[in-house]
């Protein structure tokens, strides 16, 4: 029995790797997130060399952690203004990349960024483009009301957003 528990284990977390995913799923609205992008392996074998993400509407304030052997951007766009502590922002982070390191196929590493969530409660859907020594995996797919997002190919990494104070914490 402990076998067959053990199989099971393996086989969900195996089946975890399969696309780019949030490490912490839930956050409070108006709380500060640590957005951590699970990549568990690179494009039919071939190593990771970029990966980028797209921040929907509703992800404020985005910092990107440095890593090791990469070079980070950040593009920003213009948005609706909002006060941040008494400054007027009407430029906010729009896409954090990662890219010039190699991660082998098969081996697994984290892309990490932090950000306010000002979304209401509901889903949040960033898309993530995994670009790859030979060739590249467009993690962008959002499910379609009621529909399960392990059903998509390539489905983009969601958040889901609770009521204020319902998870998470504040800054």
């Amino acid at each position: 029995m402990k076998k067959l528990a053990l199989l099971a284990l393996l086989a969900a977390s195996g089946s975890a790797f399969a696309h780019v995913t949030l490490e912490t799923p839930t956050v409070a609205s108006g709380s500060y997130y640590k957005g951590v992008l699970k990549i568990g392996h690179g494009c039919n074998g071939s190593p990771t060399t970029a990966v980028s993400v797209e921040l929907p509407e509703g992800v404020r304030l985005a910092q990107p952690m440095p890593k090791a052997g990469w070079e980070v951007e950040v593009v920003k766009s213009a948005v609706k203004p909002f006060d941040n502590y008494g400054r007027k922002v009407s430029e906010d982070v729009s896409g954090i990349t990662w890219k010039g390191g190699k991660l082998p196929s098969n081996f697994y590493d984290e892309f990490v960024f932090q950000a306010k969530i000002a979304a209401q409660p509901g889903k949040l859907f960033f898309k993530v483009k995994q670009q790859c020594e030979q060739g590249e995996t467009n993690w962008a797919e959002i499910p379609a009301a009621g529909q399960d997002a392990h059903e998509l190919k390539s489905p983009a990494a969601e958040l889901t957003v609770t009521a204020a104070g319902a998870a998470g914490h504040h800054h």
